[in-house]
């Protein structure tokens, strides 16, 4: 069974739980004869993915997915070799991989090929006339997190824009628009989808529970929308998972569900960081056999930001949370080392594409004032 992040996507402008200003700026560049290159920005979860891929689908038509190509950007952090593989999927040779001209479609040649269901609807209610004589967009290059490309990348991609041809549009999607450099975003049309106002996470999530025949008790969907803190699409996982797990009728499985998946994870890797256990190795059977794989504090930050999908602002919003509650039983003055060191960590990431760095400081600095408080294990 599909996610409801799935089945319930937007499939109309109008359907995007963002501002009007927002809905209008994506129909006004969709439906443009030439439409702009676009820079989404915004917060985790509030709809970037959905604005470019109704996006997409307006200006190539039915047949979108075979001509749009898609990077996560965040992959190439810690690849080796992470720059040849940038530059092969903008300018692939003979490459079987997701590239440019990895895909063979007809779409590419002809948007008319693929037909619409007689039910599909394009987003902003009707399919883009091609005029005669002018070339329609046939490929669309979707960087998601374009923000962690840095800075000889993102040179690159400014030059590859330039040259790519009338035919195709590049989309940047990034959470941090100043790290994108000027170059990019005087070529793209900025459009900033802000965080969702908790009375549209509500009302979102009343039309989902309906549509889907769940049946929240008073308060659920209210409470769900507050700790969401603007980010709608934990909101909907969030309803959905309790509906799973039966417990829609049960206000208080909120917050236990909540503190169940990541709080506990978080005061984990900051007790493992007290203990001077930032980065240690272990052995484990996979597949029959034995690799080392890595434990201790920071293994608790890959889970986290890899798995859970938290990003570094998320991140530093739950150690915070851990370093000032009361559950952490510490000294005073080592929560204050350890909150500087979380400020310090925090002004890091806004100035880097690199977050790893400044949680492995910020843990180090926090194992070492465990240390000179006799905390630290040996």
């Amino acid at each position: 069974m599909a996610s409801w992040l799935v089945t319930e996507a937007p499939t109309r402008f109008e359907e995007l739980a963002v501002p009007q200003a927002v809905k209008q700026a994506l129909l006004s560049t969709s439906t443009s004869p030439d439409p702009p290159h676009l820079l989404i920005t915004g917060p985790a979860g509030v709809g970037k993915t959905a604005c470019w891929r109704l996006f997409a689908r307006q200006i190539l038509g039915p047949g979108w997915k075979s001509t749009t190509h898609i990077l996560q950007a965040r992959d190439l952090v810690r690849q080796r070799g992470a720059m040849s593989t940038f530059e092969e999927f903008l300018r692939p040779s003979g490459s079987e991989k997701d590239t440019l001209a990895g895909r063979t479609s007809l779409d590419a040649f002809d948007r008319g090929i693929s037909i619409s269901g007689p039910e599909e609807v394009a987003p902003a209610g009707s399919e883009v006339e091609v005029e005669t004589g002018s070339i329609p967009i046939s490929r669309l290059i979707v960087i998601e997190d374009a923000d962690h490309l840095g800075h000889i990348r993102q040179a690159y991609l400014r030059r590859m824009m330039e040259t790519v041809g009338n035919a195709s549009r590049f989309v940047l999607v990034a959470r941090a628009p100043s790290r994108i450099i000027d170059a990019l975003r005087s070529r793209s049309q900025m459009i900033r989808v802000p965080s969702t106002q908790r009375e549209t996470i509500t009302t979102t999530l009343s039309d989902i529970a309906v549509r889907n025949a769940c049946e929240p008790a008073d308060g659920v969907l209210e409470d769900i929308a507050y700790i969401s803190e603007g980010n709608l699409k934990k909101a909907i996982f969030t309803l959905e998972m309790l509906d799973i797990r039966g417990l829609v009728s049960d206000r208080s499985s909120v917050h236990k569900m909540v503190q169940a998946s990541t709080l506990q994870a978080g005061r984990r890797l900051v007790e493992l960081a007290i203990r001077g256990k930032v980065v240690e190795w272990k052995w484990e059977n996979r597949a029959g056999r034995n690799r080392k794989v890595l434990s201790g504090a920071m293994a608790e930050v890959d889970d986290l930001m890899n798995n859970h999908g938290l990003d570094a602002t998320d991140l530093v919003s739950q150690i915070h949370d851990v370093i000032v509650g009361r559950r952490l039983s510490v000294p005073q003055t080592l929560r204050e080392e350890m909150l500087d060191a979380l400020s310090e960590c925090d002004v890091g990431l806004q100035r880097s594409t690199y977050p790893r760095v400044h949680f492995e400081r910020f843990l180090h600095r926090t194992a070492t004032a465990g240390k000179h408080h006799g905390l630290s294990i040996s």
